[in-house]
C-alpha cells in the first residue's frame, strides 16, 4: 500500500508542485490549502507524512505542528516543515514547535524527495 503523505500548502503551485512529484514517485497525497482544515484532514486521512508550510491562511504552521504533537492519533506523525522563512533562529523555532525535519524555500526537488524519504 503507497504511503500517504497529507500536503499543507497555501500556495498553489507549490501545492501542485509538492503534490505532483510525490504522485510520481508512488505516494498517496491529500492536498491542505487552509491552515484552518489541516488537522481535520490529518485525522481523516492518517498520512505517513505531514509536509507543513509555515505562513499559513486561519493559522499558523507552527501552532499546527505544535497540535499534532499533543493529539493522541496525531503525535507519532513525522512533520517536515518547509518555510521560506530561513532566518536566524527559525529553524530552532521549527523543530521546538514539534517538526522532525526542515528545508527552506525555494525546494528543490533532490532535496525534497530525501528529506521525505528519511522520515517515512
Amino acid at each position: 500500500m503507497a504511503k500517504r503523505i497529507l500536503v499543507v500548502e497555501d500556495n498553489d503551485l507549490n501545492r501542485k508542485l509538492f503534490c505532483d512529484v510525490l504522485k510520481s514517485q508512488g505516494f498517496a497525497v491529500e492536498p491542505v490549502a487552509d491552515g484552518r482544515d489541516a488537522l481535520d484532514r490529518a485525522r481523516d486521512f492518517v498520512p505517513n507524512l505531514i509536509i507543513m508550510d509555515i505562513q499559513l491562511p486561519n493559522g499558523s504552521g507552527l501552532d499546527l505542528i505544535e497540535a499534532a504533537k499533543a493529539d493522541p492519533v496525531l503525535r507519532t506523525i513525522p512533520v517536515l516543515a518547509v518555510t521560506a522563512y530561513a532566518g536566524k533562529g527559525d529553524e530552532d523555532r521549527i523543530r521546538d514547535a514539534g517538526a522532525d525535519s526542515y528545508l527552506a524555500k525555494p525546494v528543490s526537488i533532490g532535496p525534497f524527495m530525501a528529506a521525505v524519504r528519511a522520515l517515512l
